[in-house]
């Protein structure tokens, strides 16, 4: 969804689109909403490539990328390549889709769950021989599943995180159900690198409602399907770096595109015992 596209505050929980988009995270598609799940079936049985995007703001993109979203490693981008080689151990695809990350890492011999909050997308993975999956949205990721090394966000998933509150009270939460060395590897955009108008206007209307310039707000239209609004984060590696101060990550490598795609590879951060610097007599 790159096509769709400041100062940050942590006030950004309290204002009324906060309070409501934050509980909106919770929620699975309903099936008649899911027009993601439905794309998806309808390129199987057709071809059809097109992915259709609206905006809050009445902005409407289309992207024919449909076919990314089932594509063998061969196909995939140089930086999704060199990014997939931190992935290890117990694994979460988060947002897994049309299941082409957790298929790759499956075949490649890791224990690995994808999960989706689209119920059309989960009954596509299993039917690509997905062993393991869950039809949960990202906010329901819990211990249940851990502990998990490795989390991975390809196709600009870092959005799912979606509001800057939820993302910081989500990375606190992998972090409690992950493993002492566990990464999350997340693929980002960065909303500035553009001149078109409609963006920056859209920038400037964030601003004006105190949201984040990058926090689009979207849904996926499909035939007679429309789906549910939901909130998905564009950052600059600067606001990201904001986000993640203080919830037990850091920065291990940052993996760029030629564009505003990037990679972030996040490690848990090492605490100290403090004890072991206290100067004893």
């Amino acid at each position: 969804m790159s096509y769709l596209c400041g100062t940050l505050h942590e006030s950004h929980g309290a204002d009324l689109f906060t309070k409501l988009f934050f509980k909106e995270g919770y929620h699975l598609i309903k099936e008649h909403q899911d027009a993601y799940g439905a794309e998806l079936r309808t390129f199987l049985e057709t071809g059809a490539k097109i992915e259709i995007v609206e905006r809050d703001d009445g902005y409407i993109d289309y992207y024919e990328g449909i076919p990314y979203y089932f594509a063998p490693y061969e196909e995939w981008a140089e930086y999704e390549k060199e990014a997939i080689e931190y992935a290890f151990g117990r694994i979460i695809d988060v947002g897994c889709g049309a299941g082409r990350v957790a298929l790759y890492l499956q075949n490649k011999g890791f224990f690995v769950i994808g999960i989706d909050n689209s119920s059309g997308a989960i009954r596509i993975c299993k039917e690509h021989g997905i062993k393991n999956l869950r039809n949960i949205p990202f906010t329901k990721i819990d211990k249940s599943l851990g502990p998990i090394d490795s989390f991975v966000l390809f196709g600009n998933n870092f959005g799912l995180f979606g509001i800057y509150k939820r993302a910081r009270w989500l990375l606190r939460r992998l972090k409690s159900i992950s493993s002492k060395n566990a990464v999350i590897i997340a693929q980002a955009t960065d909303p500035y690198k553009t001149e078109d108008p409609n963006h920056l206007a859209y920038h400037e209307l964030n601003r004006k409602r105190g949201r984040m310039p990058g926090q689009l707000r979207i849904r996926i239209r499909h035939k007679k399907y429309i789906g549910s609004w939901f909130d998905y984060l564009f950052v600059s590696k600067k606001e990201l770096e904001q986000i993640i101060e203080g919830t037990g990550w850091e920065i291990r490598k940052y993996i760029d595109s030629q564009n505003a795609v990037y990679i972030v590879v996040l490690k848990k951060k090492i605490i100290r015992n403090p004890e072991r610097f206290i100067f004893k007599k």
